[in-house]
C-alpha cells in the first residue's frame, strides 16, 4: 500500500514538473521569437531606410518644423485621417503623402564635400516626420504574429531640393549621414509634401452631399429678400418650392431646374482657408451684407450653413467703360460654423447661387 502511495506522489509531482517546464520552453520560445522579430525590425531600420512598404498599417504621422509649426495625422475609430483630431483631412493629399512614403528611393548619398553644408541646413530648416504603425511584438517571417499595437517606427529629418531639383536631402534620427531621396518616375523633389502646415492637410469640402441625403434648401438673400426661397426634396421622389420667410407654396416651377440645383451639392468646395488675412479687412467684410446665405439639412438632421461675401474688384471696367466693383472669379465666405473665412470660386458655386425667379425663368446667375 505504501508502495502505490508513493508511485502516485511520484507521478504527480512528473505532471507537475512537466507542466512547469513547458510552461518555461513556452516563455523561452517566446523570448526567442521577441529578440529575433526585434532585430529584424533594428535592421528594417537603417540610416537609410526612409520608404514606408506597408502603408496600410500606418496610423499616425507627425510633422513639425523649427518654426513651431506642426501637425499631428491620425486615422479615428472609423479609419477616417484626421487632422490634429479635429479636421478631416483632405483624402487626395494623404493617398499622395502615403504613396510618396510608399515610394521613397535613396539616390545617393551627400557627398563629403557637401556634407556639413548639408546637415548645418537639415539642423536650421528640416521638418522632422514622426511614423507611427500597428506591428507585432512579435512577428516571426511574417507567420508567427502576436501582440499588435502601434508603435514608433520611423523618426526622419525632410530638408529642402538638390540644386538638380531631382532630389530631397534626407536624414534619419541619431544617423550623421544624409541621402538625396528621390521617388522613381517623378521629375521634381518631394520636400513639400512633408508639410507641418495644417491647413495644408485640411478636407476643403464645404457640401458633399447626395440627392437622396438632402432634405431641404434654404437660400436666404438679404440683398434681394424678394428672391430668398426654399427648396424641398420630398419623400415621394418630387421637389417643392417655397417663398421665405413666409414659407408660401409656389406652385408652377421649372422641376427640372430645381432638381439640377439640388444636385449641385454633391461636391462643392472652397479654395483656401484665409487664417493670414488682415483682421481689420476681414472684420469690414464680415460686417457687411452677405450675398446669399445658403443652409443644407439632411436626412441625419444635420445642418449645415455658407454665407457668401462679394470680393472686392481688382479697377476694371467693362465693355462699357464702367467699373466692374467685384471680384466674378472668387468669392469670400464664412463656413464651418463660421469658424473658417475662406475663399471660394463662381466655377464651383454658380450652379446653387440662384435667385427664386431662376426657376421660374432663365436669369444669370446671382452675383
Amino acid at each position: 500500500m505504501g508502495r502505490l502511495l508513493r508511485f502516485t506522489r511520484n507521478v504527480k509531482k512528473m505532471k507537475k514538473n512537466r507542466i512547469f517546464l513547458l510552461i518555461i520552453l513556452f516563455l523561452a520560445i517566446l523570448a526567442a521569437l521577441l529578440f529575433l522579430s526585434q532585430s529584424d525590425k533594428t535592421f528594417r531600420g537603417s540610416q537609410s531606410d526612409f520608404s514606408v512598404k506597408d502603408t496600410a498599417s500606418v496610423t499616425k504621422i507627425f510633422m513639425s518644423d523649427k518654426n513651431n509649426n506642426m501637425v499631428t495625422l491620425s486615422r479615428d475609430p472609423k479609419s477616417r485621417w484626421m487632422v490634429d483630431d479635429n479636421y478631416l483631412a483632405s483624402t487626395f493629399n494623404l493617398d499622395m503623402l502615403l504613396q510618396t512614403l510608399h515610394n521613397l528611393a535613396v539616390k545617393e548619398p551627400v557627398p563629403l564635400a557637401a556634407h556639413n553644408n548639408v546637415i548645418r541646413e537639415l539642423a536650421v530648416n528640416a521638418v522632422k516626420v514622426e511614423i507611427y504603425q500597428e506591428v507585432y511584438r512579435i512577428d516571426l517571417f511574417n507567420t508567427i504574429r502576436l501582440f499588435l499595437h502601434e508603435k514608433l517606427t520611423k523618426v526622419f529629418y525632410v530638408g529642402g531640393a538638390t540644386q538638380s531639383n531631382r532630389g530631397s536631402y534626407m536624414l534619419m534620427e541619431n544617423s550623421s549621414t544624409p541621402f538625396v531621396i528621390y521617388m522613381p518616375g517623378f521629375r521634381g523633389f518631394v520636400s513639400p509634401r512633408f508639410t507641418p502646415m495644417v491647413n495644408a492637410w485640411r478636407d476643403y469640402t464645404i457640401f458633399k452631399k447626395e440627392l437622396p441625403d438632402i432634405v431641404s434648401v434654404q437660400v436666404e438673400i438679404p440683398i434681394k429678400e424678394n428672391e430668398s426661397y426654399v427648396i424641398t426634396n420630398n419623400p415621394d421622389h418630387t421637389v417643392s418650392l417655397y417663398s421665405y420667410p413666409d414659407m408660401e407654396p409656389i406652385s408652377v416651377f421649372d422641376t427640372l431646374a430645381a432638381l439640377n440645383f439640388l444636385t449641385g451639392f454633391r461636391n462643392l468646395n472652397f479654395e483656401a482657408i484665409l487664417s493670414d488675412l488682415d483682421a481689420a479687412k476681414k472684420d469690414s467684410i464680415l460686417t457687411s451684407t452677405p450675398f446669399t446665405i445658403i443652409t443644407l439639412t439632411d436626412t441625419a438632421g444635420i445642418r449645415k450653413t455658407i454665407k457668401t461675401f462679394f470680393k472686392e474688384g481688382y479697377g476694371d471696367v467693362d465693355l462699357n467703360g464702367h467699373e466692374i466693383r467685384y471680384d466674378l472669379d472668387r468669392f469670400y465666405a464664412l463656413v464651418n460654423d463660421g469658424e473658417d473665412f475662406v475663399l471660394a470660386q463662381y466655377f464651383a458655386f454658380d450652379r446653387v447661387l440662384r435667385p427664386r425667379s431662376f426657376f421660374m425663368k432663365d436669369p444669370l446667375p446671382l452675383r
